[in-house]
């Protein structure tokens, strides 16, 4: 167990056993969480694993960049951070001295923005006298299954597995128990979300592209083109071969008809999509197959696709076994997640050290 320090006439006193001692005696668990991973600042409060306030304040800054540009996010955590955190608290109806615990985005991200989330983590924690606790990024998105908005919400039994996509990541994880995770594959080069904004981007759509494409493939043939399709041994995934083919095809397309993309746009992204669905799949699949697992959750940016929870909910169906597809609040980044994780690693009295530093990359 990692130590928990005050900071006392200029030296860290070790105060691990006495809040230990202090927060086992309180009639309920109320986690503030803190995310500033990439570049959505947000806060959230949970009390006894039942979400009370999530609060995001998104950047709209990056979008005439076409991608997250690191500084400018940082920035924006600075101006961000204090107002969502007071609207969360606020939100929840409770007073600053009801938290247990605060719950911060420690890694992976952009360690700028990191940095803005744990310096006021730090400084408030020491400012409430209380607990801190670290949260790995990834591991969150797989426990926000865990998040309750209501009493009786369920969520998935262990083992399962999760289909962890987003714009940096995609990864096959066995979730054996809560502080127990196993990476089965993951990718090699590229992200399913990367591959997702990156072939946006060249057919001129707006940053992020995902949810451009998402609402053009309903419009469109998926079945109108093909991409290339890695043969990845086991189970770990590429999707910088699938971004290469389809970006040959815009070129040899373009040569004939300068306006290939305009007038086949939805047939382009239902393709697209299609590709990096079957892709995500034929590995999920095969863990499923291998693991004998019962229950398969998905998270993840990415997961908000709808041609993905589609997929993944048939694929269960298909199977025999049951599918948790999260709510769309829940699939970007967003701190009920962290709160979350966090709550459960403060039951287990899993704190943090106010010298621990946050770090740009890390798995689960």
């Amino acid at each position: 167990m990692n130590g928990v320090f005050r900071f006392v006439n200029g030296e860290f006193i070790d105060d691990t056993l006495r809040l230990i001692n202090h927060n086992d005696s309180r009639m309920s668990v109320t986690i503030l969480g803190i995310e500033s991973s990439c570049d959505d600042t947000s806060a959230a409060v949970i009390t006894d694993g039942l979400l009370r306030s999530n609060v995001i304040a998104s950047q709209k800054v990056h979008e005439a960049y076409g991608g997250v540009v690191p500084e400018l996010a940082s920035r924006a955590h600075q101006q961000n951070i204090v107002p969502v955190v007071s609207e969360a608290i606020r939100q929840a109806g409770i007073d600053r001295s009801e938290i247990s615990a605060i719950a911060y985005t420690r890694g992976p991200g952009l360690l700028g923005s990191l940095l803005v989330g744990t310096s006021f983590a730090k400084g408030m924690a020491i400012g409430l006298d209380i607990p801190l606790v670290d949260v790995n990024h990834l591991q969150a998105h797989v426990l926000s299954h865990f998040i309750k908005v209501n009493e009786d919400d369920r969520s998935p039994e262990f083992p399962f597995l999760c289909l962890l996509i987003s714009g940096g990541n995609s990864q096959i994880i066995y979730v054996k128990e809560m502080n127990d995770m196993q990476i089965l594959g993951k990718t090699i080069d590229d992200a399913a979300g990367e591959a997702f904004d990156k072939c946006a981007k060249v057919m001129g759509l707006p940053y992020p592209g995902g949810p451009h494409i998402d609402r053009l493939a309903k419009e469109g043939d998926p079945l109108r083109f093909s991409f290339s399709k890695p043969h990845i041994p086991g189970l770990d995934y590429s999707f910088s071969g699938l971004k290469t083919s389809f970006l040959y095809t815009l070129r040899d397309n373009l040569k004939e008809d300068p306006d290939f993309v305009k007038n086949n746009i939805s047939d382009l992204c239902a393709s697209l999509q299609k590709t990096i669905i079957d892709i995500l799949l034929v590995k999920l699949k095969a863990a499923i197959k291998e693991t004998g697992v019962k229950d398969v959750a998905i998270g993840g940016g990415v997961s908000a696709n709808s041609g993905v929870r589609e997929a993944v909910e048939k694929l269960c169906s298909d199977m025999g076994i049951r599918a948790w597809i999260p709510p769309r609040s829940f699939t970007t980044d967003n701190a009920a997640m962290v709160a979350i994780a966090g709550y459960y690693k403060y039951l287990d009295h899993e704190y943090s050290s106010l010298e621990l530093p946050p770090f740009a990359r890390v798995t689960i």
